[in-house]
């Protein structure tokens, strides 16, 4: 049998610059996944507001964020693509593609049906399931392979939030670090408004869902409650009690996001003398501007500008030979496909 793998992350620019943004932007923020508004609404904010006053700024993080290979996101993609060829030789031929920008899931696709092969293993390389992640990236293969008319029959992987080689992974990424020597550690992801997470519980709202005690019934495409069992997973695992670690969301748009903020929670740990803090992003593989610039240096220089002494970022899993074993043996798993 001929078999296919697709790993899907999300994108970004093809360059640092205003056209390139705007480009990226239009595509990323005009899905009805990402925004979830009517459809009038979302294309007068998305189009008139956000973009033309977002554009500017964004390109400004790009630029500091690029290197000499490019994107972060799309080079670090890469290199897992081939690392995890080498190490799946013979049993899959494996494939990158990203949900906007390039290089394309469009493209690797049509590669792929070019090529014959037998099954296709969609892998979105995102934790937690979210309506902006993992859905918008099934939902949009899918509709290609069905207009394409692929043959193959398709298997995905839609989270892995709780999947032991994955923690373990995120393990390896902590333990290259004395936990001892700081004061706190916080697990930060990547935020979602407040309405996404409810659609996927009507009649429980955020205030009153109890997942950050357990994972409750309808807690398995919760964002928010699979964000806090990978939380007790990995505190489990790296001995931490419960005062010693905290679960934030990043990146929020407003205050109707998830909370709390990880940003206000930096401010309140300094407040509480907790001066050297620790920081893993369990919901990104991959890293990317949320967790380099973002947490890295914008977080960073909020926490020492407020009397903090060291906030470190531990890097994500990107192409990490333990992180490579762990998806290949994922990917293998027929229990994690669909």
């Amino acid at each position: 049998m001929k078999r296919a793998v697709l790993l899907i992350n999300v994108g970004s620019p093809d360059a640092p610059t205003v056209p390139a943004v705007r480009r990226y932007l239009t595509q990323f923020l005009n899905d009805k996944h990402v925004i979830d508004l009517p459809w009038l609404l979302r294309k007068f904010l998305v189009n008139l507001i956000i973009i033309p006053f977002r554009v500017k700024n964004s390109t400004k993080l790009y630029l500091q964020l690029w290197t000499k290979k490019g994107s972060p996101l799309i080079y670090l993609t890469r290199d897992l693509q081939e690392k995890l060829q080498e190490k799946m030789a013979g049993k899959a031929d494996i494939y990158m593609g990203m949900r906007y920008g390039n290089p394309s899931y469009k493209k690797a696709l049509a590669e792929i049906k070019q090529k014959g092969y037998d099954e296709l293993v969609l892998v979105p390389l995102f934790p937690q399931h979210a309506m902006s992640t993992t859905e918008t990236a099934i939902v949009a293969a899918e509709k290609e392979i069905k207009k394409l008319g692929l043959q193959a029959k398709v298997l995905k992987t839609e989270q892995f939030y709780d999947h032991p080689k994955f923690v373990d992974s995120f393990v390896k990424q902590a333990q290259k670090y004395d936990l001892s020597k700081f004061d706190h550690v916080i697990f930060s992801y990547h935020g979602l408004p407040n309405r996404q997470v409810e659609k996927c519980h009507p009649g429980i709202t955020v205030d009153t869902c109890s997942c950050e005690k357990s994972l409750p019934e309808h807690g398995k495409y919760c964002y928010r409650a699979t964000c806090y069992e990978t939380s007790r997973l990995l505190a489990d695992r790296l001995q931490l009690k419960p005062t010693d670690y905290t679960v934030s969301f990043q990146s929020r748009l407003s205050k109707n996001w998830l909370t709390p903020f990880t940003d206000k929670t930096l401010m309140k740990l300094v407040e509480a003398g907790k001066k050297k803090v620790i920081v893993l992003a369990p919901s990104f593989v991959t890293d990317c501007l949320e967790t380099i610039l973002e947490i890295g240096v914008e977080y960073g220089d909020d926490f020492r500008a407020e009397g903090g002494e060291k906030l470190q970022m531990v890097d994500s899993l990107n192409a990490e030979d333990h992180w490579v074993d762990a998806l290949a043996g994922i990917i293998s798993e027929e229990e994690m496909t669909k």
